[in-house]
């Protein structure tokens, strides 16, 4: 049955505990096992997973030597130390880190990081991992990270760390040819403004953005400087609408949703439906619209009444 450990040479079999009528397991999987144990680990099982019955090891790896991806999202140390309390309660732990392996010694983990972390702050020597054979799935398997839901901002750092991990491995493929990895294009502009201004108003423009930033044909290194040209046209609009929204404050006039009622009110995009400008059009668009807004006209009511009808 799919999903069943499997396979292996009769010496294999003995050692990791298969079963010789599932099949022979690929020879990169068995020197990945040798090096599992070369590395101080334990490999409990070859095996098929269920859907695409690709080979993958169940392994205990020594704590040291896993660590995190460098294009993830920061760790949570709320959430690191929630997982923590559970885990200690519960005296157990139940749920095996997915692994790659990076180099001589070394191991990454793209889904897990948190659990990493509890596991190495309860003094855990060892971590069970679903070690996968072919590294280039750890940039695939981000997008199955729902162990904390993201908001834009770590998800945007995530993608644009990701980019630059890619780009130094695979620097002659598109950056569309990663767009199942990056999810949404303007996560990689966001990113750029996200690691140069940490409190920047990236749900201000997003809407905006959704609709216009799409994933680019050019070459990785050459989509990165595309990608910051992009990121200079926002965080210029971004200027203009910190200055509207200052003069508003003087006219006396405060509420939480200001930055998004005048995006809103400048947005070339409320009346687009077949054809939608281009990302430049639109961002020249929403300058030139900032840099006439009348503040004289705003009341604050105006901002109450779209904040409700937004909401609802």
């Amino acid at each position: 049955m799919p999903g069943e450990i499997s396979g292996g040479s009769p010496m294999a079999r003995e050692k990791w505990g298969i079963f010789p009528e599932k099949g022979e397991p690929p020879k990169g999987v068995l020197s990945l096992a040798d090096q599992v144990e070369e590395d101080g680990g334990s490999v409990l099982a070859l095996y098929r997973e269920p859907v695409g019955q690709a080979w993958q090891i169940f392994a205990l790896l020594p704590m040291e030597r896993v660590k995190p991806t460098p294009y993830q999202r920061d760790l949570s140390e709320a959430h690191a130390k929630r997982l923590r309390e559970v885990i200690r309660k519960l005296d157990r732990f139940i749920d095996p880190i997915v692994a790659v392996r990076h180099g001589p010694g070394e191991y990454w983990t793209p889904n897990g990081n948190h659990r990493r972390e509890a596991l190495q702050k309860l003094k855990a020597k060892h971590v069970p991992v679903i070690l996968i054979p072919e590294p280039q799935v750890a940039f695939q398997i981000l997008a199955l990270n729902t162990e904390k839901a993201h908001n834009l901002k770590e998800k945007s750092l995530e993608v644009v760390r990701m980019f630059r991990g890619l780009m130094e491995q695979e620097p002659r493929k598109a950056e569309e040819d990663f767009a199942f990895q990056f999810e949404e294009a303007h996560f990689i502009t966001l990113g750029i403004l996200y690691e140069k201004y940490p409190r920047f108003s990236g749900s201000v423009h997003a809407p905006i953005l959704r609709r216009v930033d799409t994933f680019l044909k050019q070459a990785l290194p050459k989509a990165y400087e595309e990608r910051g040209r992009r990121a200079a046209m926002v965080e210029a609009a971004d200027k203009l609408l910190t200055d509207v929204v200052n003069r508003l404050k003087k006219r006396g006039i405060a509420h939480p949703y200001i930055k998004n009622f005048v995006m809103a009110r400048c947005s070339p995009l409320t009346r687009a439906r077949k054809t939608v400008p281009t990302f430049d059009q639109t961002w020249g668009r929403v300058q030139d619209a900032l840099e006439k807004f009348d503040v004289d006209k705003i009341r604050t009511e105006d901002i109450a009444r779209a904040a409700a009808f937004a909401a609802a």
